[in-house]
């Protein structure tokens, strides 16, 4: 994961992996599609992160979609993300939990069925009628 946000790619590079123009790409930082990280003398260098970001916005451009569109989608795809990555360590919090829980021994509390009740009967708890 650290691999894939290590930039090291110049953008004529980053441009050429991504199919794009590398104006194309000065373009989506300027609209705020990406930010690609930048060198002590300014330069940018695009991580493979970056790539995978700008083929996704490539993919939504060639099905007509607008910059304000490919904005709004990527940010849902993030909150997705993150919902799911919330949902894996709650799930996995929960297994822990249920583990840690000692198993119920022979005096646990059992669901009683339910059954049809008589018109003039009680019903009873301790019938042998089902």
């Amino acid at each position: 994961m650290e691999r894939e946000h290590h930039a090291v790619y110049v953008i004529s590079v980053a441009a050429e992996l991504a199919g794009l123009h590398p104006q194309t790409l000065r373009i989506y930082e300027r609209r705020g599609l990406i930010r690609p990280s930048r060198t002590s003398g300014g330069n940018r260098r695009y991580s493979d992160a970056d790539i995978q970001c700008l083929l996704r916005i490539a993919d939504l451009t060639s099905v007509g979609m607008n910059i304000e569109g490919i904005r709004q989608v990527m940010e849902l795809e993030k909150q997705v993300r993150k919902l799911r990555d919330e949902s894996l360590r709650l799930q996995a919090e929960l297994d822990l939990v249920n583990s840690a829980i000692q198993p119920r021994g022979r005096y646990e509390l059992v669901p009683l069925r339910q059954s049809v009740t008589l018109f003039g009967r009680r019903p009873s708890i301790f019938s042998e009628e089902s």
